[in-house]
């Protein structure tokens, strides 16, 4: 069948990535900073018109971690940038926050020098595993959650900078995808973009469409059903849900790249459609007008390759942008990117008060 040779970006990138990145993974641990300073960790719940009345059930009000910097309290008159960075597929913000370490690795950092920001771990887990940081009927609108809902939440109840160059997006994989998909559709809303090891960037060629794992879609029901499922068959009704929703197709409302055995190419498209690597040409003039852009990836993670492609891309329209792979899988320093690079990215990139 022709969805042997060609299925959506997500199960592809999703396959290329090693066993350990398939849960929540242990990951190195950087070494604790003498005399770093404590930040507060608050664990809210942000309401998203945009997730609500979905037809997944999934809700809409959403587990939120914010970390607040050394002085905020004492401080009242300060305001800070904002920094939102998004987790992975299977896991949520709570497991991300172990992966990356944190608030330890934050600590760190600013223990080294980086400014104080604040830094909000928004969850975006669903039913399914992902919400692909997607949109439609079925699952709710989680870029619009991402990029509105969320961003209006911490403007209003926090004393942040509102404005586009004092907020930083990063994310990874999955959430290197979302901060793919949104950075590029959304430079109003933010003005520096951090993409780790993004997955789901492009179409390959796959050979995982077997009749075995057809026939288990095929019986999914409901979500007890999806539960019982291998990791890269939940990984393909996560996709579905986000890219090929269907309102009219109960009981899950979506549709699948197979059906009765044959391949459905409007679908196959719909996927397509919703590769960063098909429609960055679209937004060339928006990706202009960010401060900054990096992309790093693990040398040992086969997600580097499409990262390239977007490096590459990038180079080619002559958007300035840095692109690093350093030693290492998909998952196991992670932490270490995410306290010595992501975090001092952001502090020399962002505007803070008081900056010109």
């Amino acid at each position: 069948m022709k969805v042997k040779r060609i299925l959506g970006a997500v199960i592809a990138s999703l396959l290329l990535l090693p066993t350990a990145a398939l849960a929540q993974a242990d990951t190195n641990s950087p070494p604790p900073v003498v005399g770093a300073p404590t930040v507060t960790v608050q664990h809210i719940k942000v309401y998203a018109p945009s997730i609500a009345g979905n037809l997944e059930g999934e809700s809409a009000n959403r587990d939120v971690l914010v970390m607040l910097p050394p002085g905020y309290a004492s401080h009242p008159d300060r305001h800070y940038p904002v920094v939102y960075a998004l987790h992975g597929y299977s896991i949520g913000a709570e497991q991300w926050t172990k992966e990356i370490h944190v608030p330890q690795t934050i600590e760190n950092a600013y223990g080294k020098g980086v400014k104080g920001m604040i830094i909000v771990l928004p969850d975006s887990k669903t039913i399914y595993g992902g919400s692909m940081y997607s949109g439609g009927s079925t699952v709710g609108d989680f870029e619009t959650f991402i990029y509105r809902d969320l961003v209006h939440y911490i403007d209003t109840h926090y004393r942040t900078i509102p404005n586009r160059e004092s907020r930083g997006l990063v994310g990874h994989s999955m959430g290197g995808y979302g901060a793919s998909r949104i950075g590029m559709k959304h430079s109003d809303v933010f003005g520096a973009l951090y993409i780790m090891s993004p997955c789901c960037m492009s179409p390959r060629a796959v050979q995982h469409m077997d009749s075995k794992t057809i026939a288990a879609l095929e019986a999914v029901k409901s979500p007890a059903d999806a539960a019982k499922l291998p990791f890269m068959t939940k990984a393909m009704l996560a996709t579905a849900a986000a890219w090929s929703p269907d309102p009219k197709n109960p009981p899950l409302y979506l549709d699948l790249p197979v059906k009765d055995g044959k391949d459905q190419p409007d679908v196959l498209a719909k996927w397509t459609a919703n590769a960063p690597l098909a429609f960055v040409d679209q937004y060339i003039g928006n990706l202009r007008q960010y401060r900054a852009i990096a992309i790093d990836v693990g040398d040992q993670d086969g997600l580097r390759f499409d990262a390239r492609k977007l490096h590459d891309i990038l180079d080619s329209y002559g958007i300035k942008n840095s692109f690093e792979i350093y030693p290492g899988t998909h998952v196991s320093n992670v932490a270490y990117r995410f306290q010595d690079h992501v975090l001092p990215f952001f502090s020399k990139n962002l505007k803070f008060e008081g900056q010109k």
